[in-house]
């Protein structure tokens, strides 16, 4: 009952893409299905249209319940799930674009980088914009120094480059969140107009049945801009 609870506390969007990584890893440590099946690969999508390739790739973080899958569902659930309940706070139309968004750019940059899981960068992504639209947040890595919450993406990537990896998964999902957040939040501000790039299009919003309660959209995004989190 409390991981039931649990799991309806979290918000739809962010529960429904951790329930299918978990299923997904599920699959994959079972061997009913294999990774090769799941990666992201032009030639196969397009030319032999495994379509499906096209959304399983941001569902894998690794074949078992590793240390390293653990990691990538703890930031997943904790900053998308801090997303979804405070800058989408009823916008959950907004936050599905916002997602779509991020997976669209990251489709079309991941054959140039040659990159075949980008669930990752999708979560890099998330903390990135985060991390933006809390600037304030204190933090801490490991208790060994303090930093404010837009720097987390950036101490994130020079742990992992530490680690051995390449960094290069990372760095996308950074670029893609940082255009984000300059088109949505910086480019309006610098032209003096509500006018926005990426506006949620109406077939999403009726998706969703957005309801808009303007005493909720007008709350600061930056309620918990106070609260100290330690990066572990």
């Amino acid at each position: 009952m409390q991981i039931e609870q649990w799991l309806r506390d979290i918000p739809p969007i962010t529960r429904t893409y951790m329930i299918g990584a978990f299923l997904t890893t599920a699959a994959c440590a079972l061997d009913l299905v294999s990774p090769f099946s799941l990666y992201f690969n032009a030639n196969l999508i397009f030319r032999k249209f495994q379509l499906w390739r096209l959304f399983t790739n941001f569902f894998f973080f690794g074949g078992t319940f590793s240390l390293d899958f653990l990691f990538h569902m703890f930031f997943l659930v904790r900053y998308s799930k801090q997303l979804e309940e405070n800058a989408f706070r009823g916008k959950t139309a907004d936050f599905f674009y916002f997602i779509l968004y991020g997976a669209t750019a990251m489709t079309i940059l991941a054959p140039i980088l040659k990159l075949y899981f980008l669930g990752s960068s999708l979560t890099f992504m998330m903390v990135y914009v985060w991390g933006r639209r809390n600037p304030y947040s204190r933090m801490n890595f490991l208790g060994l120094f303090p930093f404010t919450a837009p720097y987390l993406p950036w101490v994130l990537f020079s742990f992992s480059v530490v680690l051995g990896n390449s960094g290069t998964v990372d760095l996308l999902g950074i670029f893609v969140g940082h255009l984000y957040y300059f088109l949505e939040d910086v480019y309006p501000r610098m032209i003096g107009s509500r006018y926005r790039l990426l506006k949620t299009p109406a077939i999403i919003e009726a998706l969703f049945e957005q309801q808009h309660h303007p005493l909720i959209d007008d709350m600061d995004d930056n309620d918990d801009d106070d609260d100290d989190d330690v990066v572990q």
